[in-house]
């Protein structure tokens, strides 16, 4: 999708002389949209054949790039902290894409269990979209924003200030409950 395109959905989105009703309509038709060029883009990059070159052109510069001990590198393409994916790419040694996940969805949430470290969650869900501390409570907060359908969600989980999971939960967009 054309950087134009989305770049004159945001002027039209801001505009004052827009009603509320149909800004969130607009949000929601443009989040459908980038979604559907997500499917483009992933269709576009087929294990074993895409080289790493060919995952940047599409996804551009990932927020991070970890080498594995058996060489492979994964890269991280993130769309947090308003987008509603978060991409991993791993390439082999050869170069070439061995697989291309994208992280935040149902199965993915589900494997998070409390007493995970905040390293195990980052690795399952990738960068999040928000992180609060509340020292009362001794508790940090991640948020991931996500996509269900057409609805949008927050994933949340809750460490403990020693990095362990203490809790987590899906739950609609709270931007979502004034419509």
């Amino acid at each position: 999708m054309g950087s134009g395109i989305t770049q004159r959905a945001a002027r039209i989105f801001a505009s004052s002389a827009l009603s509320l009703s149909l800004r969130v309509g607009l949000a929601l038709g443009l989040a459908l949209a980038l979604s559907g060029c997500d499917a483009q883009r992933e269709a576009r990059l087929q294990p074993g054949q895409a080289t790493e070159q060919e995952v940047l052109r599409e996804f551009g510069t990932p927020v991070t790039i970890r080498v594995q001990p058996d060489g492979l590198r994964r890269l991280e393409f993130s769309a947090q902290p308003e987008g509603s994916t978060n991409h991993v790419a791993t390439i082999g040694t050869d170069g070439r894409l061995v697989q291309l996940r994208q992280l935040l969805q149902p199965e993915s949430f589900a494997q998070i269990r409390p007493g995970m470290t905040v390293e195990q969650v980052r690795e399952q869900l990738g960068p999040p979209a928000l992180k609060e501390a509340y020292a009362l409570k001794k508790e940090e907060v991640w948020d991931w924003r996500w996509q269900d359908g057409p609805t949008r969600r927050i994933f949340r989980v809750s460490f403990d200030f020693d990095g362990r999971v203490l809790s987590a939960a899906a739950m609609d967009d709270p931007r979502d409950l004034h419509r």
